[in-house]
C-alpha cells in the first residue's frame, strides 16, 4: 500500500499527484482508462472525473453518466468557498457523488436529486485510516453495483408524485433585516432541489418583483406591471386566476421560479381591498386551485401590521422571522407575538390550523469573529428566554455578494436595465458568492426538515 502523508503535499499540483493519482483512484479500484484529468465542458472546468461503468466516447446526451467528480486544491485553501462550486458541478452534470480536498481536509459529497449532503468528512491523515470506509462510499465496484440496482429500480417504477403545497410566509415588522433577501433565495433554493415554487411579492415596495428581475422598463409608460399584478389576483374572486398574473423570473435563477408580482399602487389599492368583507381570505381561495401546481409557496410581506401582511400571515402555514438580532430587531418581536396571536384567533374561526413558526431566522449577521464568538450566542439567548421564540440553526452572514447579485445590471440597446441574480445564479461565475449559496443551500435544507417534507 502507498503510503500517503499530507504534509507532503505543499501545493494544489502535489494533492493531485501524490494524493488522488497516486493513491486515492487506484484504492477506489479506478484504473487509467477509467479516470479522466482536466477535463472541460463549456464553462466548467474538472479536475477529476471518473466513472464506474467504462463509457468511450463520454457523452452527456446519452449513456450512463460520470460516478464521481473530484476536486483538488491546494493546502492553504478554504475549502467552504468551493463547496457550492462543487455542488454546482455535481447538479449540473448530473453526478452521484464528489470528493474535495485539499490534502488536509478531506470530504465526500453525495447528490439525490437536487439535495447534496456530506457523507464522509476527515482529516488527510485519517485518509489511509478509513479507506475501507471510503471504498464503500465511492469505490468503483460499489458504484457499479449500486448503478445497476437504480436501473431495475427506474424500470420499475410508475408512479406519480402527488404535491401538497405548503406556504411560508417571510415575515418581521422590522424593516431592513433581509425579508426580501430571505424571500426570493430560499424559493431559488427550493427551486434548485427539484421543488416547484410560486413567489407571491404582497409589499407594496415591491423588493422581490424588483429582486426577481420582473422591472425590465425605465419609464412609466412602458410598465407592464401596473394592470396585472398581485391587486388583481386579490380584487376579485372570478376574475384574475393565479395563473393570469403570474410571470417567469427567466433570468433570475436557472430553473426559473413562477412569481406573482407587486407594484407600488398596492398602496392605493389596500383601501378599496380593504371593503371587501372577505378580503383575508382571498389569497387561500386563490390558491386553491393551484395545490397540486406547487411545491412551495413564499409569500414576501411589508414591514407592518397592514392588510397585506394580514393576507399573508392568515393564508400561510409556516412562518420565517427574519432578524439581524439587533436590539431594535428584538424589540419588534413583541409585537410579531401578538401579531401571531390575533392571526392565530382568527384562523381558528374559520377552522384554519394555526401559523406555526418555524423560528426566528438569523440574518445579516456580522462575520467578524469576535462577535460571532461573544455577542451572536447572546443575541440567540435573548430571543428563545425573554421572547420565548426558537431561533433557527442556519445564519444568513452579511456578505456584500448577497447585495451584489440582485443589483446586476445589463444593457439593452443604450439602457441599462436591472438584471438581478438568486445566489446560485451569482456565484456560477464568482466563487466569494459560494459561501451565501451554501447557507441558503443550508436554510432550504432545514425547512424541508422541520417541516418534513421528502426530498425529491
Amino acid at each position: 500500500m502507498i503510503d500517503f502523508n499530507p504534509e507532503f503535499c505543499r501545493n494544489e499540483s502535489e494533492v493531485e499527484s501524490k494524493l488522488i493519482v497516486s493513491y486515492l483512484l487506484p484504492e477506489l479500484g479506478y484504473q487509467p482508462h477509467t479516470w479522466h484529468q482536466e477535463v472541460a465542458f463549456g464553462n466548467i472546468r474538472l479536475d477529476f472525473l471518473a466513472f464506474a461503468v467504462r463509457v468511450l466516447p463520454f457523452t452527456f446526451n446519452g449513456g450512463p453518466p460520470p460516478s464521481l467528480v473530484i476536486e483538488a486544491k491546494g493546502p492553504s485553501t478554504n475549502l467552504k468557498n468551493h463547496v457550492y462550486q462543487l455542488k454546482n458541478y455535481l447538479r449540473t452534470l448530473h453526478i452521484d457523488y464528489g470528493v474535495l480536498t485539499n490534502g488536509r481536509e478531506f470530504k465526500i459529497y453525495e447528490r439525490t436529486g437536487k439535495n447534496i449532503q456530506v457523507l464522509l468528512q476527515c482529516p488527510g491523515h485519517e485518509v489511509i485510516k478509513r479507506i475501507e470506509e471510503i471504498k464503500h462510499l465511492i469505490g468503483r465496484d460499489h458504484l457499479r453495483e449500486k448503478r445497476a440496482r437504480a436501473n431495475d429500480n427506474l424500470a420499475t417504477e410508475s408512479t406519480k408524485r402527488k404535491r401538497n403545497m405548503k406556504i411560508i410566509t417571510i415575515y418581521h415588522n422590522k424593516g431592513g433585516v433581509g425579508k426580501t433577501t430571505v424571500s426570493v433565495n430560499l424559493a431559488a433554493a427550493l427551486r434548485n432541489q427539484g421543488y416547484t415554487v410560486l413567489l407571491i411579492d404582497l409589499d407594496s415596495q415591491a423588493n422581490s418583483t424588483f429582486a426577481t428581475g420582473l422591472v425590465k422598463f425605465q419609464f412609466e409608460e412602458d410598465d407592464n406591471l401596473k394592470e396585472n399584478n398581485v391587486f388583481h389576483l386579490l380584487e376579485s374572486l372570478e376574475r384574475n386566476p393565479v395563473s393570469d398574473v403570474i410571470r417567469s423570473s427567466d433570468f433570475f435563477n436557472t430553473p426559473e421560479l413562477d412569481v406573482v408580482p407587486a407594484h407600488i399602487g398596492l398602496i392605493e389599492g389596500q383601501y378599496k381591498l380593504n371593503k371587501i368583507m372577505t378580503i383575508k381570505t382571498r389569497l387561500i381561495s386563490k390558491l386553491r386551485p393551484e395545490e397540486n401546481s406547487y411545491d412551495f409557496v413564499i409569500i414576501d410581506t411589508p414591514p407592518s401590521r397592514d392588510l397585506y401582511a394580514q393576507i399573508a400571515m392568515i393564508t400561510a402555514h409556516y412562518l420565517i422571522i427574519p432578524s439581524d438580532l439587533k436590539p431594535f430587531a428584538n424589540q419588534g418581536l413583541s409585537s410579531v407575538k401578538g401579531f401571531i396571536k390575533e392571526i392565530n384567533e382568527f384562523k381558528e374561526s374559520i377552522a384554519r390550523p394555526p401559523l406555526k413558526l418555524l423560528g426566528v431566522l438569523p440574518s445579516k449577521v456580522s462575520g467578524n469573529s469576535y462577535a460571532r464568538k461573544f455577542t451572536f450566542p447572546k443575541q440567540k439567548a435573548t430571543i428563545v428566554e425573554k421572547y420565548q421564540m426558537p431561533v433557527m440553526d442556519t445564519v444568513i452572514s452579511d456578505k456584500t455578494a448577497l447585495s451584489h447579485c440582485l443589483n446586476q445590471t445589463v444593457f439593452v440597446g443604450e439602457l441599462e436595465v436591472p438584471n438581478p441574480k438568486s445566489i446560485f445564479d451569482y456565484a456560477k461565475g464568482n466563487a466569494s458568492a459560494g459561501v451565501s449559496a451554501a447557507e441558503f443551500e443550508a436554510l432550504a435544507t432545514e425547512v424541508l426538515k422541520k417541516i418534513e417534507v421528502n426530498h425529491v
